[in-house]
């Protein structure tokens, strides 16, 4: 029971999901690839990196309100304007807490995801996909992808 508390608490606030479909502020898009595929890659060799790089296109401010990932394993930190915030993680394995940032007109901002290959122990090989989402005020959630082949 405590542990579903724990979960419920952490997780993401999508309640408010509607209203932010029907009172879009502004654009958000990622500039290359929503979707990085790093390959085969070994526990051995230690943590890979990648960053995402985002670009409001409106003429209104977007706020990122939260960043989180989908496992445990991974970590992605907001970085702007000389900045850095997080890194943020898995809802359930620490809050996730507001971040409450701008991205104006023309700006951009990178994502810079941290993947821990050893973080499911030997268990852990093979393929994995992971999701970093980010939710802000422009509308649906913005969901940046990454997978890879995991290796001894």
């Amino acid at each position: 029971m405590i542990f579903g508390g724990i979960i419920w608490f952490g997780r993401p606030n999508l309640q408010n999901e509607t209203a932010l479909l029907s009172g879009k502020q502004g654009q958000l898009i990622v500039e290359g690839v929503d979707n990085y595929d790093f390959g085969a890659i070994s526990m051995a060799a230690g943590n890979v990196k990648h960053a995402f790089k985002i670009k409001n296109i409106s003429n209104e401010a977007v706020t990122i309100d939260k960043m989180y990932t989908s496992c445990m394993c991974t970590t992605a930190t907001l970085m702007m304007k000389d900045k850095q915030y997080g890194p943020y993680g898995m809802p359930g394995h620490g809050s996730i807490p507001k971040i409450g940032q701008n991205i104006n007109q023309n700006e951009e901002a990178i994502i810079e995801v941290i993947f821990d290959p050893t973080a499911h122990g030997p268990a852990g090989v093979g393929r994995i996909q992971r999701t970093i989402t980010i939710e802000n005020n422009a509308g649906q959630p913005i969901e940046l992808m990454f997978s890879a082949v995991v290796t001894p």
